[in-house]
């Protein structure tokens, strides 16, 4: 096996693993989304729920300031790796405390701030839930350096697994068994409190992780100052960009709520965008698990000019990444019943959310080159560039278009990078990516698409059965091409007989 062989298929497999946590955690907490939108009793309700993570993922990046990627730069280039680990996590548990505090004393101009005095509990709870993740961030990046993957995924999805297993019991178990005169659950549970039982169950599984990793933290802790200030210079660039990337993201979901006069429909129409959004999580998943190896893996494989590695990974993942969107948007009609009909008016925006997505994982694959080069301010200027163009768009159509808006707000704003990183890249470390080839496969994909959209066939039935044969197509037609493919179905065939 040739030597990128063995680094794809190491890669490959930290990935699948990853991914085990990742993809199954991400579709275990997917599955809550049907509970969400059926027992929360108003579109709006979903839509308080999808403003508030908004901003906690906004929260997150900002408590971590870039210290992940900061992380696996020092600890591959520090001859004491304890001391970058011990510097990074008592600086994280230092901002952690402070944000928790702060949050505390100012807790009810900071609700009034957000639109919600009448729940400063949820503020405060989504607080903890960030402080502590934040500082949990280093840790985990830690077992990813280590290769623990293993240990990395059970305690991603036991976090989950309780997580979901509280929402059930507060959304669903305790209704009924207070419904049936099992009055000992009325101790712990109320009616008409669903939206606090959905932050709470979040709280308890945080708590749950820190403690699980409290095994990292038993270690001579010290600081280095200078060692941190250097940390932090490589770090503040992509704190930057991390901000203006994850607002990026978020901006439809935090800014809808100040763009309507009348508070409940913007947060029925976030409710509904939100529900219809979380279809498109399997690309999400996909993109978050390959991250998880690929970082790590990038600084471990440096080599010299050799770059075909990161040219063959760019490929594989472009082909994936749109099998996926055609087997979600070719299959709608069933995923659409993951939410409830109250949502189905916003299934428009998944083909268009998923493109976007499409856009920004291209984008994080060619981010290879400012990080291996150093120049990560122009990770920063990207994110803002894409930050600008998505708060614009949000801005002056979302008044007129509502939640279409910011479908299209994510597809334009990742576009603009993901092409003006490639032209730039190729200035400063060029990478002779297969272009051509993946704008093949991307045409084929979106001919394929439109058929199944615009070709008008009667009955439910007949209409799968052709988007199956599409599908069948798309994927005859990489096998067709690509060599590697077919070694591996021809192997894989001898195996078996």
């Amino acid at each position: 096996m040739s030597a990128n062989g063995s680094r794809m298929k190491k890669l490959l497999g930290e990935t699948a693993v990853y991914g085990l946590s990742s993809i199954v955690g991400r579709f275990l907490n997917w599955m809550l989304v049907p509970v969400y939108t059926r027992v929360l009793v108003r579109t709006s309700d979903y839509g308080i729920v999808t403003n508030l993570y908004g901003w906690t993922a906004l929260m997150l990046v900002i408590l971590t300031y870039g210290m992940e990627t900061g992380f696996f730069r020092f600890i591959n280039k520090e001859p004491d790796p304890k001391r970058v680990y011990g510097t990074i996590l008592t600086s994280l548990a230092a901002t952690s405390s402070l944000f928790i505090l702060a949050v505390a004393l100012f807790l009810r101009p900071i609700s009034a701030a957000m639109g919600y005095s009448e729940y400063k509990e949820f503020v405060m709870m989504l607080a903890v839930i960030v402080a502590v993740d934040a500082f949990c961030a280093v840790p985990f990046a830690n077992l990813r350096h280590k290769q623990k993957a293993m240990r990395f995924a059970a305690i991603k999805l036991l976090s989950i697994a309780i997580n979901i297993g509280l929402n059930l019991f507060f959304l669903i178990a305790a209704p009924w068994l207070s419904k049936n005169g099992f009055t000992a659950v009325d101790l712990i549970w109320s009616p008409g409190l669903e939206i606090r039982y959905v932050f709470v169950s979040n709280v308890v599984s945080s708590a749950f992780t820190f403690f699980a990793l409290s095994p990292d933290f038993l270690f001579k802790w010290s600081f280095d100052a200078k060692l941190m200030k250097r940390i932090f210079a490589y770090s503040f660039p992509i704190l930057l960009f991390g901000i203006a990337g994850i607002f990026n993201q978020t901006a439809d979901k935090i800014l809808f709520p100040y763009l309507f006069s009348d508070p409940a429909e913007a947060n029925s129409q976030l409710g509904i965008y939100g529900a219809c959004f979380k279809i498109t999580v399997i690309m999400v998943m996909s993109l978050q698990a390959f991250r998880y190896a690929y970082e790590p893996f990038v600084f471990r494989y440096k080599k010299g000019d050799d770059t075909s590695i990161y040219v063959d990974v760019m490929h594989y993942f472009i082909l994936f990444s749109l099998f996926v969107f055609l087997g979600i948007t070719f299959y709608l009609d069933i995923f659409k019943h993951l939410i409830g009909s109250a949502y189905f008016a916003g299934l428009a925006v998944v083909p268009i959310v998923m493109l976007g997505e499409f856009f920004f994982g291209v984008y994080s694959n060619l981010s290879i080159w400012y990080k291996l080069t150093d120049r990560t301010k122009w990770g920063s200027y990207f994110s803002i560039v894409a930050c600008i163009i998505t708060v614009l768009i949000i801005v002056i159509f979302v008044p007129k278009f509502g939640f279409m808006a910011c479908a299209w707000a994510s597809f334009f704003s990742n576009f603009v990078v993901m092409a003006a990183s490639y032209f730039i890249g190729q200035k400063y470390f060029p990478i002779a990516y297969r272009v051509k080839s993946g704008v093949f496969y991307f045409v084929i994909a979106m001919i394929l698409w439109g058929a199944a959209v615009y070709v008008p066939l009667e009955g439910k039935i007949l209409s799968l059965a052709f988007k199956t044969v599409l599908l069948i197509v798309f994927v005859a037609v990489i096998i067709v091409k690509e060599p590697l493919l077919r070694n591996f179905l021809k192997s894989l065939k001898d195996k078996i007989r």
